[in-house]
């Protein structure tokens, strides 16, 4: 972008110098691309009946028309009208449907990247069962083979490209886990030869948040599993998911599952995170074209499973607890009672939310929404609906199992001046194991 001042700068960014036609070009072919089965029927599914709106937090928290969900499709919808529907030839030659311009991309980046998290809550209420988020996920394929998505999740794609990772090249791991492991005291092994579980980590957990490793790593090390993390494959949380840069989230992705099958794992261990978990769990198969070589596991699944099996023993903490839902992990992936066993195990007095499981509100930061700064304004209003449910709880502790909700809401916290921290559900297990 230009040196302009921030007030004079337009609410798009844009990568590379392709003209305007050659933007508009890719994106529609990209679009097309998406226009399978399973796109043209939810598309003709649509019957515009607008309950997808309420179900929104960005449109509940505003109260404007054009953040809810049917709207944010718009241009979706007119490409596949015009390209891949079954009248598509007459639309054209008639004029019916208008081919979306440059500067309807331009602002329609603000509505699919700065104000959708690709949460599903839409999904869920949909009477015609459109996955919204979905196609939102499939429409910024086309935004990011345009050159417009917003810078700050352009330069952490152009980061990953180049490291691999968003948070940090491969060579410096080794170091960065030695460095947790002596300030946190616990043995963190890095690119062991052989193992039978691969762990990953999500970008924050390289950086502030390095207590959340060495929670994974003394829980580990008391079940005696064999586990490395490794210099190859570490970061889980998978930017091109976000962005659209589906190149990108395929490679990200192969090389968690190749790095555990050089090392012999049977099994890849995602961190707190949501989009880890989408990415890898529930999409990772689409590139092999087959079943998966290893096994691949959400850290909440992991915990629940050992301490449901008895491996894992931990002591009562005995307060009352709310839960935040995240959605990728719970609405998206099916981890509802996975958590709550775990929160059972550990003597909390569950107090849920008034929206909560499937039907909880998004933190707000999804989607790379949390690392977009252009949208804090609109998030912080989203943060308002999740305060307000915590504090009707008046629950002793508020807990949830994705490192990127809780970054989002200790923003949120900060910036509203309020005193409630989200605490980790995995660091939670970790420091009171018992004896």
């Amino acid at each position: 972008m230009s040196s302009t001042t921030a007030a004079a700068r337009p609410p798009y960014d844009k990568q590379g110098d392709a003209s305007d036609a050659a933007r508009v070009a890719a994106a529609m072919r990209s679009f097309v691309r998406e226009f399978g089965v399973t796109a043209a029927v939810h598309m003709e599914a649509c019957v515009r009946c607008g309950m997808c709106a309420e179900a929104c937090h960005f449109h509940v928290a505003t109260g404007e028309a054009r953040y809810t969900p049917v709207y944010k499709l718009e241009l979706f919808r007119r490409a596949y009208l015009r390209e891949a529907a079954p009248f598509a030839p007459l639309v054209r030659a008639l004029g019916l449907v208008k081919a979306p311009t440059i500067a309807e991309l331009e602002r329609w980046q603000e509505l699919i990247y700065d104000s959708c998290t690709m949460c599903g809550r839409c999904t869920l209420v949909c009477p015609m069962g459109i996955d919204i988020a979905e196609l939102v996920k499939e429409a910024r394929h086309g935004m990011f083979k345009a050159g417009l998505i917003p810078e700050r999740l352009a330069l952490m794609d152009r980061a990953a490209r180049q490291w691999n990772s968003t948070a940090t090249p491969g060579e410096d791991l080794p170091d960065i886990l030695a460095e947790a492991a002596g300030q946190h005291g616990v043995a963190i092994p890095c690119d062991l030869p052989q193992a039978d579980m691969l762990v990953t980590a999500a970008p924050a957990e390289l950086g502030e948040h390095t207590k959340a490793l060495a929670a994974a790593a003394k829980i580990l090390n008391r079940l005696g599993i064999r586990w490395t993390m490794h210099s190859e494959g570490f970061d889980a949380s998978n930017i091109g998911f976000n962005n659209g840069d589906m190149e990108l989230q395929e490679r990200l992705t192969r090389s968690l599952v190749d790095t555990a099958v050089k090392i012999g794992a049977h099994t890849v261990l995602l961190p707190e995170c949501g989009h880890a978990y989408g990415a890898a769990r529930w999409e990772a198969a689409k590139w092999y074209g087959r079943e998966l070589p290893v096994r691949v596991i959400h850290m909440t699944e992991f915990l629940d499973e050992v301490i449901t099996d008895g491996r894992l023993r931990v002591n009562k903490i005995g307060a009352s607890a709310t839960f935040h839902d995240p959605c990728q992990i719970v609405r998206r992936g099916g981890l509802e009672a996975a958590a709550r066993r775990v929160l059972a195990a550990l003597g909390f007095e569950l107090v849920e939310l008034q929206d909560h499981g499937v039907a909880g509100y998004c933190c707000g930061g999804g989607g790379g929404v949390v690392s977009n700064q252009r949208a804090a304004p609109l998030r912080q209003k989203v943060f308002d609906i999740k305060r307000a449910q915590v504090e009707a709880t008046g629950a002793r502790h508020f807990v949830t199992s994705c490192g990127q909700c809780r970054i989002t809401l200790e923003q949120g916290a900060q910036r509203a001046k309020w005193n409630v921290l989200p605490e980790s559900l995995l660091e939670l297990v970790a420091d009171h194991l018992a004896d």
